[in-house]
């Protein structure tokens, strides 16, 4: 809570900075909303990491598509350099029974025994990013994203137990918008990437944007978010995938 706590008074100091600061042309804000559905083809997982039972939400239980949403919001300063703050909550539950035991997190759970098992991963990350090219219709750009990722996986049955973990993790970030002759369509690539020994974690996004307005951006597309680790305390793997439609505004 202290993290969201922190997160908005980011976006507030950002909506409240002196009307001087805002007024000059080189300096503007940007404000991003995108919605959608999201399906996992792999979500595995095993609590605690060396003692613990394999358990995949997408292969062991069934899960259906669920919805999906993140706010973005971002400063522009002096056209090449933008500071941007996202919100990237997601949850996805599976429904399921075993016909064997399943060790979890210091319990038992019986062969046979209905299970609700529980994903959670909300993401709260402060990119910036330079545009190394900057003109009518062309933007790529390159950046770093420091993330806190707030995670819990639960299994609910005859009792319920929790596992959660909070950490900051540091990414690469690539952008490219692509309008071809500065018109009104065009595609989008936002990367966020970065793979280490402890685990790696990428969220990528390809869409078709739409110029609707001279301060509005329609898009639609996918987005693929992947990553985890595998040590003594958990071993944790997911693949996901979205179906988006999202709005840019600019002020």
């Amino acid at each position: 809570m202290k993290r969201v706590f922190a997160l908005w008074c980011f976006l507030g100091a950002l909506l409240l900075a002196p009307a001087g600061v805002m007024a000059d042309d080189r300096i503007g804000l940007e404000a991003d909303v995108e919605a959608g559905v999201v399906v996992a083809t792999r979500n595995d997982t095993r609590i605690p990491g060396d003692t613990g039972s394999d358990l995949s939400l997408v292969d062991d239980l069934t899960a259906s598509a669920s919805p999906a949403f993140r706010l973005r919001l971002g400063l522009r300063l002096f056209g090449r350099h933008f500071l941007t703050a996202l919100y990237a909550p997601l949850q996805y539950n599976a429904r399921g029974t075993l016909d064997r035991d399943i060790a979890f997190n210091g319990g038992t759970y019986p062969a046979g025994s209905p299970l609700l098992a529980v994903y959670r991963f909300d993401s709260y990350r402060l990119t910036y990013r330079y545009s190394i090219v900057w003109r009518d219709g062309l933007d790529v750009a390159v950046g770093f994203t420091g993330k806190i990722r707030d995670a819990e996986t639960s299994l609910y049955g005859k009792e319920a137990r929790r596992k959660t973990n909070t950490g900051f993790v540091p990414l690469l970030n690539l952008h490219l918008a692509w309008r071809p002759g500065a018109g009104d369509f065009g595609v989008l690539f936002d990367a966020d990437a970065l793979a280490a020994p402890q685990g790696r974690a990428e969220d990528v996004l390809l869409a078709a944007t739409w110029q609707v307005r001279d301060n509005t951006e329609l898009r639609l597309g996918y987005r693929t978010v992947e990553g985890g680790a595998d040590n003594d305390e958990v071993l944790s793997f997911a693949w996901f995938h979205y179906v988006m439609a999202g709005a840019r505004m600019t002020f």
